[in-house]
């Protein structure tokens, strides 16, 4: 019997728009609707209740030529410095919102603990890769030039993604490898490792486009728009670079539902190839992007708890094992 997505999913998360269809006005239309459908409290029944025993701010950081939002979790209990995550959203570099993570991200402050600061990176079409990657590293670098301003220790550095976000958490790394600052592990979580021309050929794709989470068209249309003809395709895709070697360890998290579930594991099985520490985990009757929806999709707690383990091993490596928890 094939496996099904859970009911709620299916129910609530049918996507009947053709994004395909859209001009470049109506995307940005449609992505205004979708972030504060996202950015809402109502939202939260599916997107999780963040925990309780850390904050969330709003900050601003300049760099060159822009300004982005930053949303950012500390524990309330926080020390002086703890270690950093940086963390980037998904939709497909379209849309998308760093609130829809806040389940996620204000945990992982708490519990493991650290810091987690999430990008609000640009998105196309106004803003096309390689942007948001600009964006994102620029971002790591500003806040490790103050660390004592962040409350952030530099020798204690992850990053984090998923879906598009995982795609610019790798690239960082990428970039982080060759100019600085090291990092310490990333974790990402149903990547689009691959945006060239070969994005098609992956199996899972195929088998899953129609389970929610991700359509088909939006897949396309992603492409189309975040991708520009000039732009060399394979210098934004993690897994068409020629040398992996010297990244930090990293965990991959995929949905046997997930489109991008080969993705994954073909960037672990080239990271493997190149000698970097690299795990991959497949939770079953997960979609694309359950990691912003426990509220629909069970295996969204365990993944978290396996997230969490991974950071806590490498950002403090003599910490206690995690304990289960409710939420």
């Amino acid at each position: 019997m094939k496996e099904k997505a859970p009911l709620g999913a299916r129910v609530i998360l049918r996507d009947t728009l053709d994004w395909e269809s859209l001009t470049d006005d109506q995307v940005i239309a449609a992505r205004q609707k979708v972030n504060r459908i996202r950015s809402s409290r109502v939202t939260r029944i599916i997107t999780g209740l963040p925990d309780r025993r850390a904050r969330i701010e709003e900050r601003t950081i300049a760099l060159p030529g822009r300004r982005l939002k930053l949303r950012v979790h500390r524990p309330k209990d926080a020390g002086p410095r703890l270690p950093l995550i940086l963390s980037f959203h998904g939709g497909g570099f379209i849309v998308g919102v760093p609130a829809q993570n806040d389940w996620l991200n204000s945990h992982l402050a708490a519990h493991c603990p650290a810091v987690v600061v999430s990008v609000d990176y640009r998105l196309a079409p106004e803003h096309p890769l390689p942007a948001p990657i600009e964006d994102g590293y620029d971002t790591l670098v500003r806040i490790l030039e103050d660390p004592d301003g962040w409350g952030v220790d530099p020798a204690a550095v992850a990053v984090f993604g998923e879906s598009a976000g995982g795609t610019l958490a790798a690239l960082v790394a990428l970039r982080a490898r060759e100019d600085g600052p090291p990092l310490h592990a990333q974790v990402l979580a149903y990547p689009g490792t691959d945006w060239s021309d070969t994005m098609a050929d992956y199996p899972s794709l195929a088998a899953n486009a129609g389970n929610p989470g991700f359509s088909l068209s939006e897949w396309r249309m992603a492409r189309r728009l975040s991708v520009p003809p000039a732009l060399d395709s394979r210098s934004v895709s993690p897994v068409r670079f020629e040398n992996l070697a010297g990244l930090p360890p990293t965990l991959v998290v995929t949905g046997t539902l997930d489109p991008a579930d080969d993705q994954g594991r073909r960037y672990v099985e080239r990271l493997r190839a190149d000698g970097t520490d690299a795990r991959l985990t497949c939770h079953r009757k997960a979609i694309h992007g359950f990691l912003s929806m426990p509220g629909l999709v069970p295996a969204a707690r365990p993944a978290r708890r396996e997230i969490l383990a991974f950071l806590r091993g490498h950002l403090h490596p003599a910490a206690r094992p995690v304990k289960a928890e409710g939420r």
